[in-house]
């Protein structure tokens, strides 16, 4: 199930731990592991079942999070981002130092992978010769 195709969600019939796992990606442990870690912007909404329920909000907020961290962000950076979108309106510079310094950091390693990639690229051409000769 994609993002958008996840159903319509509020606090109380929010998705299961399972469903928000299938949806986003990550595993149910990745998502136990988020709120402990102090990655979520409020705490996640409960079923009157005492079960975890996450509203589309959440949903969207564990992407970006996702995000966050395949791109090789720390964890205490993604902790220090949620801190600072936690703590409302009035930070937006800092929240954007922190994702330029980011963004920065992830072109950096595109970089470097495009060259890694030429020199795979390099080899590859040369075998090619070797066994077309």
């Amino acid at each position: 199930m994609a993002i958008a195709d996840a159903p319509t969600t509020t606090p109380a019939t929010g998705l299961s731990i399972s469903d928000a796992a299938r949806v986003t990606g990550v595993s149910a442990h990745t998502l136990r592991y988020y709120e402990r870690a102090g990655l979520m912007l409020d705490p996640v909404g409960r079923a009157a079942s005492s079960h975890r329920r996450y509203t589309e909000e959440e949903i969207r907020w564990i992407v970006l999070l996702t995000r966050l961290r395949s791109t090789g962000m720390p964890i205490r950076g993604m902790r220090d981002y949620a801190a600072l979108v936690r703590a409302g309106d009035g930070n937006e510079a800092e929240r954007l130092a922190l994702l330029g310094a980011h963004r920065r950091a992830v072109r950096a390693q595109l970089r470097a992978m495009e060259r890694n990639l030429d020199a795979i690229e390099h080899k590859i051409e040369l075998y090619r010769e070797r066994i077309e000769d």
